[in-house]
């Protein structure tokens, strides 16, 4: 497979994209080819962006396909349930996690395909890209970004750009 300008291209050193290098983190159980849920890890493949979620009330619009991230709005991460790696709305009783936070690491978000949408239940739900809580700490599989530099790639890139994160990485 070739990867072309357009691609987000996961290095050692940050995401490539563009002409830049963009310092990120991943998961704090590295890259893996046999991703679980609950193990921390950031999967290997190519990975498509789907949607971008942002909250209005604390930013404009960031591009013309961001949706809004509204007071209730959840993410199932149980799979157990139907539901499993889907936007649910509160109140919700199954596992899941609150997209509209107190602070700001969900404030802009870009979601991918990984195990979506015909999710196989405990393969692993939703890897993110976000912005990160500091330089270097490590995310629960997501990839986080300084939030400038989400910023700027948001308004790069648009649905169906792809993701590599190499398997050459895998743990």
């Amino acid at each position: 497979m070739s990867y072309g300008p357009e691609d987000l291209i996961l290095t050692r050193t940050g995401l490539r994209f563009g002409g830049h290098l963009l310092p990120c983190t991943v998961g704090r159980g590295g890259i893996r080819t046999d991703k679980r849920e609950g193990d921390g890890a950031t999967p290997a493949g190519v990975h498509h962006i789907t949607a971008m979620l942002y909250r209005p009330d604390r930013m404009a619009k960031p591009a013309w396909w961001a949706l809004p991230i509204r007071p209730g709005d959840l993410w199932s991460d149980d799979p157990k349930d139907p539901a499993y790696n889907q936007l649910v709305r509160a109140p919700y009783a199954p596992s899941h996690e609150r997209l509209r936070r107190g602070d700001p690491l969900y404030d802009l978000v870009l979601l991918t395909d990984w195990n979506w949408p015909e999710a196989e239940p405990g393969r692993g739900s939703a890897i993110f890209l976000h912005r990160w809580r500091r330089p270097g700490f490590e995310t629960e599989g997501c990839i986080a970004f300084a939030p400038h530099h989400l910023r700027w790639l948001v308004g790069q890139i648009g649905p169906g750009t792809r993701l590599v994160v190499p398997e050459a990485f895998a743990g």
